[in-house]
């Protein structure tokens, strides 16, 4: 079987587009299409499980990268495009449990790794991009927001979970 590319074309002026003009952007098209390819040639008994697996994790790689790319600042944004990456791994993982079972023959497996590689490859790239931008910092600060430390230490029992300090209604 052989990886196909996808067949999409944006109405917008190049370069001005948006997320569609992301090199990442369009391989993880790519990835999308060849997903649901791989997904029609699965068994019959993998139809409600791997089939439905690997379509949406594939998918979720796009709509992450769109939701990170309409994020203003360049934190927000790098969370999306941290979880484009996670659900491309996702979909890799798909692939790779595919070839265990001998779902599919080494040269496909081969074939479809390196897109996924090679999309992950181009989505770290963009991703140090954008960390080094660093877009809407100067509007909402650098400062990052954490959570008090707990007042307790695993393994404290019931009595013992709070401190007097913490003021619990009686």
């Amino acid at each position: 079987m052989e990886i196909r590319r996808a067949e999409y074309s944006s109405p917008g002026e190049p370069g001005k587009r948006g997320f569609e003009d992301l090199e990442c952007f369009k391989l993880a098209l790519d990835v999308i299409v060849n997903a649901h390819e791989f997904a029609r040639k699965l068994p019959v008994e993998e139809k409600y499980d791997m089939a439905v697996q690997v379509r949406g994790s594939a998918k979720s790689i796009t709509a992450n990268i769109a939701e990170g790319y309409g994020r203003y600042h360049y934190l927000d944004s790098l969370k999306f495009y941290s979880n484009a990456r996670g659900s491309l791994n996702e979909t890799l993982g798909h692939f790779i449990n595919a070839r265990v079972l001998s779902y599919i023959d080494q040269l496909y497996f081969e074939q479809l790794y390196q897109l996924c590689r090679q999309t992950e490859k181009t989505l770290n790239g963009y991703m140090a991009y954008v960390r080094k931008q660093r877009a809407g910092q100067d509007l909402y600060g650098g400062h990052a927001i954490r959570e008090e430390s707990a007042g307790y230490k695993p393994g404290d029992d019931s009595e013992t979970l709070f401190s007097e300090e913490t003021n619990l209604p009686d």
